[in-house]
């Protein structure tokens, strides 16, 4: 099979590969003057993974596992980490967020933004957002809300309304980023990112969110890596075999229902190939795309590069700043 079609995976070695991050991993925290590591794991495949690769870095004793569901994900979540904890050895710690959501308004915020949508709108009432298809025009959002008699609807979101809804559910990833560094502090321990490679290239996270840690250690691993890392660590099958989930909204959501504009394998294979200079009329076959699908979803990748090159900046300096002694 070409390297077109097995892209990321053809030759890829799991065992090697969790040897050198879990060598590289431990170092960056010695190079930090950090203890140990903190982990939120949610019971998807990357925190589990990046769990495991800092479990065989530093010791299970040495790593602090914490669950932070919050009311619209459910306990499905927390119960999977849970088992995943168990399957390391290492400790993990369930801090239930939906109290500080309320204080801060997420909830109440949210209700606002999805009723500019439908004004009859429930708190009860779940919901999700999702994406249009590439298209040779813009991405446009809808809501979709499932009424209590099961019934579900979508329409489209306005800018203002899609904004907001945006800003309130982002306070989840900044709140359970808040617990997470409570807990670095108080054991001097480092905050463990998770985003992958297809996720830290296309901006994927939230600013101060999931997108703030001291060491990221598969941020350069394709998404069908990281599984095959998984795997390759012995975590449990109930994680293995489960598919991505943004985890965001009371409705199940896919990733590509929400931000990708395909399934993670076949996004792993697009952005490889816009990555390695593989034409779209070469890899189109092994997606089961044509020449101009392939050639939309590339275009969806450089947009998506050029939109989240805020979310990579670190904090601009409008003078520079001269160390003492300098």
């Amino acid at each position: 099979m070409s390297s077109a079609a097995t892209g990321p995976l053809e030759g890829f070695d799991a065992a090697a590969c969790i040897d050198r991050l879990a060598a590289e991993t431990a170092r960056a925290i010695r190079d930090l003057g950090r203890r140990g590591a903190v982990v939120a794991t949610s019971g998807g495949i990357d925190s589990s993974a990046a769990a495991g690769i800092c479990v065989r870095a530093l010791g299970a004793d040495k790593v602090q596992l914490l669950r932070l569901p919050e009311r619209d994900v459910g306990d499905a979540s927390s119960d999977l980490a849970l088992e995943l904890a168990k399957s390391l050895g290492a400790d993990s710690i369930e801090e239930p967020i939906t109290a500080a959501l309320e204080g801060l308004g997420c909830y109440e915020q949210r209700d606002e933004a999805i009723r500019a949508v439908f004004a009859d709108y429930e708190p009860d009432w779940k919901h999700k957002l999702v994406r249009s298809a590439p298209s040779a025009s813009i991405t446009v959002f809808s809501l979709v809300v499932e009424r209590p008699d099961g019934t579900r609807e979508q329409r489209r979101m306005p800018a203002d309304a899609y904004l907001s809804l945006l800003a309130a559910t982002n306070m989840k990833q900044r709140v359970r980023k808040l617990r997470e560094y409570t807990w670095a502090d108080r054991l001097s321990y480092a905050v463990i990112g998770t985003p992958n490679l297809l996720e830290y290239d296309q901006g994927f996270f939230v600013k101060g969110g999931d997108g703030l840690a001291d060491v990221k250690p598969i941020s350069g691993l394709y998404k069908g890596q990281v599984y095959a890392v998984a795997r390759e660590l012995g975590l449990p099958d109930a994680i293995t075999s489960r598919q991505p989930t943004t985890e965001t909204f009371s409705l199940p959501q896919t990733q590509e229902e929400f931000y990708f504009s395909l399934p993670y394998d076949k996004m792993d294979l697009c952005l490889y190939a816009r990555n390695n200079g593989i034409e779209a009329a070469d890899i189109g076959p092994a997606l089961g795309l044509t020449e101009q699908q392939v050639e939309r979803v590339f275009r969806d990748i450089d947009a998506k590069r050029r939109a989240s090159r805020y979310l990579h900046l670190a904090p601009q300096l409008v003078a520079e700043v001269v160390a003492v002694g300098d």
